[in-house]
């Protein structure tokens, strides 16, 4: 039922996951003293670049998949019936296929127009996030067409411009 390469995915997204909430809920003190060049500084202000926004939609949405990835494992590892067995491991199917789909939409856009781009789709909505200093409408229609040439059926594409 499960391949190797999803159980693979698995583990090696929980240990970055473990890593990165180690990370964050350590203290500051150790942060502050293997830093020698620390300054106090209240004033000062954290400038978000246009890859970090993209890199924060990422890592909340890859958090959300490993959530929902874990509720389906612990279905298919516990005493449930056939039938919500074969649901979840459908779930599941479908995440790691949605999850594909969007990683294939980014390339896409990656290569015909040079951007980078952060793609989610649900159900019918393909919501794709690009990484351009203005809103360009002719460009949005562009890649709205590029997105719908690949299926068959109508999808509900999105397109929003961060900074």
């Amino acid at each position: 039922m499960i391949n190797k390469k999803s159980i693979w995915f698995l583990t090696l997204f929980s240990l970055i996951l473990v890593l990165s909430v180690y990370y964050i809920t350590m203290p500051s003190e150790l942060l502050i003293s293997t830093n020698g060049n620390y300054t106090e500084n209240n004033n000062e202000e954290v400038e978000i670049t246009e890859s970090t926004v993209l890199v924060a939609l990422r890592l909340e949405a890859e958090e959300k998949l490993l959530k929902e990835m874990e509720k389906l494992q612990l279905i298919l590892n516990g005493d449930g019936s056939i039938e919500e067995k074969n649901e979840a491991f459908d779930k599941m199917k479908q995440l790691n296929m949605n999850k594909g789909e969007q990683e294939k939409l980014e390339k896409k856009i990656k290569e015909v127009y040079n951007l980078e781009s952060f793609v989610k789709i649900k159900n019918n909505n393909i919501e794709v996030t690009i990484k351009k200093e203005e809103n360009d409408s002719t460009l949005a229609n562009n890649i709205m067409r590029t997105i719908q040439e690949l299926y068959e059926e109508e999808k509900y594409i999105t397109i929003k411009f961060v900074k």
